[in-house]
């Protein structure tokens, strides 16, 4: 029998409220080499994140990954790293407080928004332990990936239930697994790329790079690639781009296997040689500023296509807590409301 937690009872002079659970991926709680080996421990220990045999995984994370890659990390995110936090964890309590505003003035009922990490802080266990006390007893949660992938969502889900199995009393509970052709999202997508284009020259082309997943994933049903691909035509279309004006690609692959393609860094590579001078990325997957954004994309994809010949690169920003972002999800919200 599981063993149930024992929670003070509500007090009944606090009105009923609905809550929203707003989750992203996480993020170290510092960049120092334990704190991101703690993050990774955690991060790669979910069997839906490494889907590898676990007796298998846990000699290849314990007796390799976590002794070299944590110095490593803790390098890049002391590079983006604020005072206010790392950049993720900085945008995403923006966007809660933000979401919270919004919802106070549209909403029939009272709303409480708490922020939580699939890994690290503050945990998933810990949002909805905030939605407990506010007398939330219907809870809706909001995971900030706009394409659904097992390795992603239904992480979230996993985690969501496997706290909630130790409540006694468990409230309603209704999840939003995608988002990924939402017309205020792509009409957001589009007004970042046309404000970038307001101070930068339009570009030859616009890359959208999307976080990548195993290609085995994807042959085995996980729907991830396909609404990528459905979120870049969209966007496409909404700022009338020609075939040859914009590209898709997938990056931060790991290991040997073979990733979902095309992978970005190689299309970047491969523009510079053919004589593309100016390029944007976009990241539209990315629902707030990160490590694989701020680093990887704007950093070091940039290094990748100067030096293969091209002139001009540019990053747009994620939506992060731009107020078309927030009118997404406060939209979002409504739709899914009970």
């Amino acid at each position: 029998m599981l063993p149930y937690q024992n929670h003070p009872v509500i007090d009944q002079t606090i009105p009923e409220h609905l809550g929203i659970l707003l989750v992203n991926l996480g993020t170290p709680d510092s960049p120092t080499e334990e704190d991101v080996r703690r993050y990774l421990a955690e991060f790669l220990s979910d069997p839906r994140v490494v889907e590898t045999p676990r007796w298998l995984w846990w000699f290849i994370l314990n007796g390799i990954i976590l002794r070299t890659r944590p110095k490593r990390s803790a390098e890049a995110y002391a590079s983006v790293w604020t005072d206010e936090g790392s950049p993720l964890m900085r945008v995403s309590q923006h966007q809660a407080e933000a979401l919270q505003q919004q919802l106070d003035g549209c909403m029939d009922l009272p709303v409480k928004v708490a922020l939580a990490m699939r890994y690290g802080n503050p945990s998933i266990a810990a949002g909805l332990n905030q939605l407990r006390q506010a007398n939330a007893n219907r809870v809706l949660v909001l995971p900030l990936y706009p394409q659904y992938s097992a390795a992603t969502t239904a992480s979230i889900f996993d985690a969501v239930t496997a706290e909630l199995q130790h409540w006694r009393r468990i409230p309603e509970l209704r999840f939003i697994n995608r988002y990924q052709d939402h017309p205020t999202y792509i009409r957001a997508l589009a007004d970042s790329v046309l404000a970038a284009w307001e101070h930068e020259e339009q570009p030859e082309r616009l890359l959208m790079s999307f976080h990548g997943i195993p290609q085995d994933y994807a042959d085995g049903g996980d729907p991830y690639p396909e609404e990528c691909r459905t979120t870049a035509s969209l966007l496409a279309a909404e700022l009338g781009l020609a075939d040859d004006r914009w590209a898709i690609s997938f990056q931060s692959r790991m290991g040997r296997k073979a990733w979902i393609k095309p992978y970005t860094d190689k299309t970047l590579k491969a523009w510079g040689k053919e004589g593309v001078k100016r390029v944007h990325v976009i990241c539209p997957g990315f629902a707030a500023d990160c490590l694989e954004t701020l680093e990887e994309i704007a950093v070091e994809n940039r290094d990748y296509f100067i030096k293969a010949g091209g002139q001009s690169y540019h990053y747009i920003p994620a939506l992060n807590e731009s107020a078309g972002h927030i009118k997404v999800m406060t939209e979002l919200v409504q739709q899914h409301a009970w």
